[in-house]
Order: C-alpha cells, then structure tokens, then sequence
C-alpha cells in the first residue's frame, strides 16, 4: 500500500505560480501528476518514472516542471505563467512498485488538491 498525500492547491491569477507537494508513505518506483476539470475527463500532466525521463502533456510544457525529492518520496509539480484552463483538481499517482526497473500501473491516488486560475 501506498498512501499519497497532496498539497499546495489554491487559487491564483493568470500568470501566477503554484507549487503542488505529493508525499507518498513510502518509496514507489514511478509517480505522475493528473488533472480533472469539472466535466472533463481525467487528464495527463506529468510522469516521473524510474530512469528520470520526465515526460510532460503538450498542454503544460515548458510551463510545469515535475521533480522528486527521493529521500522524502516527496513529489512535486512546479506551476508557472498559469492559465484559466489549467483550472482543475490534481492528483498526485503511484504504481506502489519498488523492485525492477519499470512502471507499472497507477492504482495509488491521492485525494486531490484544487488549483482555480482567474482571468
């Protein structure tokens, strides 16, 4: 079992920052950052796997940064020039692997931190 624990939500204006926090209870090889508008489906933002290749969604690049305090098994999700439509909760995901050099599938989610961009 992994537990996730996510903060940092807010809200903020357009071009604002915000830097989302994800503590998880224990190592786990690959972690993400997702995001749900209202009557959107679940999207993908940021993936942190095991080799460090971070990937990120067309919509955030060069924008969000996603990095990974290892010793704390902290993830975090830095969020620059904010927009409108980055409104959404996000949740911080875990495959709960520790062994192997893989992902495997995210079944460790944490219960959401909300982030309200205002024009």
């Amino acid at each position: 079992q992994v537990q996730l624990v996510e903060s940092g939500g807010g809200s903020v204006q357009t071009g604002g920052s915000l830097r989302l926090s994800c503590a998880a209870s224990r190592y786990t090889n690959c972690m993400a950052w997702f995001r749900q508008a209202p009557g959107k489906q679940r999207e993908d933002v940021a993936f942190m796997p095991l080799d460090g290749n971070t990937n990120y969604a067309d919509s955030v690049k060069g924008r969000f940064t996603i990095s990974k305090d290892g010793i704390k098994n902290i993830m975090y999700l830095q969020m620059n020039s904010l927009k409108p439509e980055d409104t959404a909760m996000y949740y911080c995901a875990a495959d709960g692997r520790n062994w192997g050099r893989s992902c495997g599938g995210y079944i460790y989610w944490g219960q959401g931190t909300q982030v309200t961009v205002s024009s």
